[in-house]
């Protein structure tokens, strides 16, 4: 098995399961600083580097993938880029690594020999933006993007495009609109339409997984692009309030990492995932401010919680994932509550000592650009 940005936070997760179940892994990562930071000493290398055959490489040079394809027989494609915030102003870094990194890949494929026979996907929830809603009036609906305007006067829930009345919030099915509001997600979608598309055209079976937020013990705490669990667990350590955007009350489904690995081995085993796309998540939502409140107790201290008001352009409001088809297909069952989560993230965060806190830079970098929109009086 070769996987592609196996040295990150899924990718070391997934190795070392593998490697226990007798899986041959070969590693094909570029080891990024804001990832590992010196990868010498990051743990996530190190769970990885003694159990598997590690190429530090790049998904944009042919000769890494040519290397790194020699004798395997399956790919899990996991290497990308994916701060959706960053997404915004590193369009071309994003579009070449997500969308060029794939058409390498995919290019030597379909001109070179070579013995494999399963391409696995990391595809994400981004590809959906807004998920889906029930309108009282207008039936199933997938809302647009919303307007700076509304958003600066506080409105921040979605609303019927076609009549403006409130939504009912439904869990996002596969079947669901592709509307992407990020440039991370169009790449996501890009890479996910080309795999599928040239998988089934060349006779390899091939399986899409729309990741939801994953999290867990391994997660980067110094990169400011990695979620918020991480990211509010590193500023309450730093002593150092937390933003909280918006009102509080958007909402993501927040998936543990076993329950990811699990997921992605099933693609690998069970011949019933070839050619299909499925979502991977807990099936239910929590709020912003459930999070940060959660991390609060947990942590046993807190710090200043500010609900500014401020948001990001491109965010979206609420996204869940329905999980009816893996559950049918596959019997893919989400293992690991939120609670449960957390409690066993908030106790490896514990061990790791206080990192350095990034994340004022990166919203002051969003901020240059025109995307973050501060509206502290």
């Amino acid at each position: 098995v070769l996987i592609s940005g196996g040295a990150g936070f899924i990718g070391s997760n997934l190795t070392k399961v593998l490697v226990a179940k007798g899986y041959d892994i070969t590693i094909l990562d570029n080891l990024s600083s804001q990832i590992h930071g010196d990868y010498i000493t990051s743990p996530l290398y190190k769970s990885v580097k003694n159990i598997a055959n590690v190429i530090r490489g790049d998904v944009r040079n042919k000769d890494d993938w040519r290397k790194s394809l020699r004798g395997k027989e399956i790919v899990i494609h996991l290497a990308a880029e994916t701060g959706t915030g960053q997404s915004m102003y590193e369009i071309e870094k994003y579009v070449d690594v997500n969308i060029k990194g794939t058409s390498i890949l995919l290019d030597l494929l379909i001109h070179e020999n070579h013995n494999i026979k399963k391409i696995v996907l990391a595809s994400s929830r981004a590809i959906y933006g807004e998920g889906k809603y029930r309108c009282k009036n207008h039936g199933i609906v997938y809302p647009k993007i919303r307007q700076e305007e509304n958003l600066l006067n506080g409105n921040f829930e979605v609303k019927c495009s076609l009549c403006n009345s409130h939504l009912e919030l439904l869990p996002t099915d596969e079947q669901s609109a592709i509307h992407p509001v990020s440039i991370y997600g169009i790449t996501k979608q890009n890479q996910e339409q080309m795999v599928m598309t040239l998988a089934a055209s060349i006779g390899i079976p091939a399986v899409s997984f729309r990741y939801q937020n994953v999290y867990g013990p391994g997660q980067s705490l110094a990169n400011p692009y990695t979620g918020i669990l991480s990211i509010f667990s590193t500023r309450i350590l730093n002593n150092n309030s937390i933003n909280i955007f918006e009102d509080g009350k958007e909402s993501r489904d927040f998936v543990y990492i076993d329950d990811v690995v699990n997921a992605t081995i099933m693609g690998i085993e069970n011949d019933k995932a070839n050619g299909q796309v499925y979502n991977v998540g807990s099936g239910s939502n929590v709020t912003v401010l459930e999070v940060a409140k959660s991390i609060y107790k947990e942590l046993g201290r807190q710090v200043n919680l500010d609900i500014t008001g401020d948001f990001r352009l491109g965010d979206i409001r609420h996204n869940y994932a329905d999980l009816s088809k893996i559950t049918t297909e596959l019997k893919y069952k989400s293992k690991v509550s939120f609670k449960t989560g957390l409690s066993c993230f908030i106790k490896w965060v514990k061990t790791q000592g206080v990192q350095r806190d990034n994340y004022e830079i990166s919203l002051k970098e969003m901020k240059k650009k025109g995307l973050f929109i501060g509206c502290k009086k």
